[in-house]
């Protein structure tokens, strides 16, 4: 008896935030903005009034951020988060990094990649950005930013636990 193959569903791989950042696979980035008259530079995106004190600013222009920085910080969440945040079920606990852009002169918080753990994390480690999964439902697979090691001789330890 021959079964028939049925191809596998492709699932539309869209962001489970939208406007925060773009989905180049090869190259992706946070989106924010950057207020015209000051130069600060928010994530995410402002749009109404800039936040320094010492400007009256309610211009601002997209603009891509860094795609590497540095870990500022770093913890892991060992309890599962409240929704909106979809945990796997059994949920598995992940590593958090607070990712200073130097450029940008901000802090960024972001997953780390599975299979990096605390234990792999020092701080002034180089990261960069990556697309992962969240959650996927029937029709859509839900991507969000995560860091993950940088492969780089700055960072000697990068990848050794990928």
């Amino acid at each position: 008896m021959l079964h028939e193959m049925t191809p596998r569903q492709i699932k539309n791989r869209v962001p489970a935030i939208e406007g925060w950042f773009t989905l180049d696979e090869s190259a992706p980035a946070l989106l924010g903005s950057r207020c015209g008259a000051c130069g600060t530079v928010y994530f995410p995106a402002e749009s109404y009034f800039c936040k320094n004190p010492a400007c009256d600013g309610s211009e601002f222009s997209p603009v891509p951020l860094s795609r590497r920085g540095r870990v500022w910080s770093y913890t892991d969440a060992r309890y599962q988060p409240p929704s909106p945040y979809v945990a796997a079920d059994p949920y598995e606990p992940f590593a958090l990094v607070a990712v200073e852009l130097v450029a940008e002169k901000m802090v960024v918080l972001g997953q780390v990649v599975p299979g990096i753990s605390v234990d792999d994390i020092a701080v002034g480690d180089e990261v960069e950005l990556v697309l992962d999964t969240l959650y996927e439902d029937d029709e859509n697979e839900y991507l969000v930013w995560k860091w993950k090691p940088a492969a780089s001789p700055a960072s000697p330890r990068a990848g050794a636990s990928l």
